[in-house]
């Protein structure tokens, strides 16, 4: 049973967003020195020094290890095991070695994702399956095996990172990712419907252009071999009325509001994080 929401002010002061003692099981966070931050790196980061007690799953973990020495070096607490997003048996692994270190998880954060470029026509059929894994079947495996151990602890959030690609198209042929990005806010939706009455929240964190290490690698995806990285993170600029593009630290606060206590009322709706981009109909 859900405990009614105190409507009465607090009388004692408190930390915002205080996660002292929770258990974060997030996925994506790898990081690597002076790069700029990654989303997942950032959030990861965040939630620790938050007091929260970090639990990593990624492709591979030599590529976490700044992270993990970030969040030590400060004090907290980061374990990482190498997991296949996209595999069952390797979810259900990663899952299982949180609990059986911690006994719980408070907090699921899916952030793994890729963007490949195409239009059906010109997209082949084992890139469309790998954007639908990727992107879309690793939400739907992390929430499979999170969800019932949150049920039966009567309580739990998860945030899961979409794209406004989701929402419009933005100016490049990503058809599978805009496709998945977009499911993925619906299925956050509906089951957050479901899993309500058992005081599990579910909400999504929208991010528009955001300058990581990632993006860099998208001029020469989308521009070709020869593209002029700096003139296209400038292009990216200047689509955002804001300016400027986000970075990893505006989408990391959102995951941090969502997940915590301030946001104890809040289930099955998502945050775009875009500097405007969603509201505009363009810059003129």
């Amino acid at each position: 049973m859900l405990t009614r929401p105190s409507s009465s002010i607090q009388q004692s002061p408190r930390i915002m967003h205080d996660l002292t003692g929770k258990v974060v099981l997030i996925t994506g966070l790898g990081q690597s020195q002076g790069d700029g931050w990654g989303i997942g790196a950032a959030t990861a980061v965040l939630l620790a020094r938050q007091g929260a007690i970090i639990f990593g799953g990624n492709r591979t973990v030599a590529s976490t290890l700044w992270t993990q020495d970030t969040i030590r070096s400060e004090g907290g607490s980061c374990d990482i095991v190498a997991c296949d997003v996209t595999d069952s048996t390797s979810v259900k692994a990663l899952v299982d070695a949180c609990m059986q270190k911690h006994g719980k998880i408070d907090i699921l954060v899916n952030n793994v994702g890729k963007s490949e470029p195409g239009c059906p026509a010109a997209m082949s059929e084992d890139v469309w399956d790998s954007q639908m894994d990727i992107n879309l079947k690793s939400v739907y495996l992390l929430c499979h095996h999170v969800l019932p151990i949150m049920e039966s602890q009567g309580s739990g959030a998860v945030a899961s990172i979409s794209s406004i690609a989701g929402l419009r198209y933005i100016g490049k042929p990503q058809v599978a990712y805009s496709a998945t990005k977009a499911a993925v806010m619906q299925f956050m939706k509906a089951t957050a419907i479901i899993y309500a009455p058992n005081g599990v929240r579910l909400n999504t964190v929208v991010p528009g252009l955001m300058e990581t290490p990632y993006t860099q690698a998208l001029s020469t995806k989308y521009g070709g071999a020869g593209a002029d990285q700096e003139s296209y993170l400038r292009k990216r600029d200047a689509q955002v009325p804001m300016g400027k593009m986000g970075d990893a630290w505006d989408v990391a606060n959102t995951v941090l509001f969502l997940v915590s206590d301030e946001a104890r009322y809040i289930t099955g709706q998502k945050i775009v994080v875009d500097g405007g981009i969603t509201s505009s109909t363009g810059r003129v």
